[in-house]
């Protein structure tokens, strides 16, 4: 039995009002995925362990049947896998957005959208103008000779608004606050923090003085990015402006047994779809290989039709597990926009888990295909929720149980009941 989870970032949500008082999962259109439900087995799982953020790179981790408090180091360390950055043992890696701010608050997240060739120059300037002195500053400050050059903090570019920062020696025992969770709110209060009475780690800036170098790097990239003509001209056309660095959810390298360790009966080899590095990252981890799918963007106009013909080549081509990752409706959820989560929501359904099950229907070998998203994004609050979240599971000659569509709340009744973090994979990994 082959394996394939799609997952749609955030696809759950919480009633609407507008809706009718349904969630967007009850209001959309989505024939394929109910249809996977009647004719499947459902149930609802929790993805956030108690005592962590209800963020992607929790939840995504937890659904691939990983213990958080053994192996969870934050996104930084996820994402620099993604993007090849093979960490030394003291780097401290940490995510770092371009986001919008004005009038003393966080806008947007995503630095109003920002396009990864527009985020490069940024970076590259930021490297040039705010990197590169404080990198001298700090050679200086150590004793190293001129020209050996010590890099303190290296700033290297993602995609479109993500990107990663990592600091020579960072202490990870910081307080750092996700600027999709405070949309509308002031920033000066969500600067970086020294954990209280956090540890002091030999070899290791302190707590303080990472929290000091992050918070000198926001302030300064505000002045710097401010005055950038590409910034002057979005503010002349009335656009929103990528106008602050922002960190947040740092760690040290992983230790991670891949899913072939773990599994080593069902999972010989696998695939990681995803347009998000964060993804990527926690499949390279888990010994996945990343595929590349042209035109996936992260966004509701991603390639969708692109996805699904490369999870199905994937599995065409040997592989016996595929972890499909759709960003968009997240993406939606934090931009508050009910009418483009409603479009991503039937997209996901239609244009890749309707292809994909009408291929892999008519296979020979089964093929067991699992839907659920990693957590809520409500669209009317922006931000991340960890409740409990829908899932779906289907294959050939499954037992249906009495569930008929796919939603937050006809789960309820599935036969899988409620099941916790890990649990989930393991009952997937169980179908053979």
């Amino acid at each position: 039995m082959k394996h394939i989870i799609i997952l749609g970032d955030g696809m759950a949500d919480l009633p609407v009002e507008r809706l009718g008082g349904k969630t967007l999962l009850q209001y959309a259109r989505k024939p394929m995925m109910d249809r996977l439900a009647r004719q499947g087995r459902c149930g609802r799982l929790i993805t956030v362990p108690e005592g962590f953020p209800p963020g992607s790179e929790v939840a995504n981790t937890a659904i691939l049947g990983y213990d958080l408090n053994k192996v969870y180091e934050g996104r930084g360390p996820l994402e620099a896998a993604s993007i090849g950055y093979e960490m030394a043992a003291d780097d401290m890696a940490i995510r770092c957005n371009i986001i919008t701010l004005d009038d003393g608050k966080i806008v947007t997240h995503n630095g109003g959208n920002l396009q990864t060739a527009d985020a490069d120059m940024l970076i590259k300037y930021l490297n040039e103008t705010l990197i590169a002195p404080i990198n001298e500053r700090e050679r200086l400050r150590m004793g190293a000779p001129a020209g050996m050059g010590f890099e303190r903090v290296k700033l290297i570019t993602g995609i479109q608004y993500r990107h990663l920062l990592v600091i020579k020696g960072g202490s990870k025992h910081i307080v750092c606050c996700p600027p999709h969770d405070h949309p509308n709110e002031p920033w000066r209060p969500l600067l970086v923090k020294a954990e209280p009475q956090a540890p002091q780690e030999p070899g290791r800036l302190t707590p303080q003085q990472t929290a000091d170098l992050l918070n000198e790097l926001i302030l300064k990239s505000q002045e710097l990015l401010t005055a950038h003509p590409f910034n002057q001209a979005r503010r002349q056309r009335g656009e929103r402006q990528a106008n602050s660095l922002w960190p947040w959810s740092g760690g040290y390298r992983p230790e991670m047994l891949t899913l072939q360790q773990q599994y080593p009966q069902q999972v010989r080899q696998g695939s990681v779809i995803s347009a998000v590095d964060l993804i990527r990252g926690i499949g390279h981890y888990a010994g996945l290989k990343i595929v590349e799918v042209e035109g996936a963007t992260g966004l509701a106009d991603t390639n969708y039709e692109g996805k699904a013909q490369a999870a199905i080549d994937a599995l065409k081509g040997g592989d016996d597990f595929v972890f499909v990752h759709v960003e968009a409706s997240d993406e939606a959820g934090h931009d508050g926009d009910l009418e483009l989560k409603l479009k991503t929501i039937e997209y996901l359904d239609q244009r890749l888990i309707a292809l994909i099950y009408n291929e892999v229907s008519t296979w020979q070998e089964p093929v067991c295909i699992a839907v659920l998203p990693d957590h809520l994004t409500p669209v009317e609050m922006r931000i991340h929720v960890g409740q409990p979240v829908p899932f779906l599971i289907w294959h050939r000659g499954i037992e249906a149980d009495d569930v008929q569509q796919y939603d937050e709340v006809s789960c309820v009744g599935g036969s899988y009941g409620l099941l916790k973090l890990q649990e989930f994979m393991h009952a997937l990994m169980s179908i053979e």
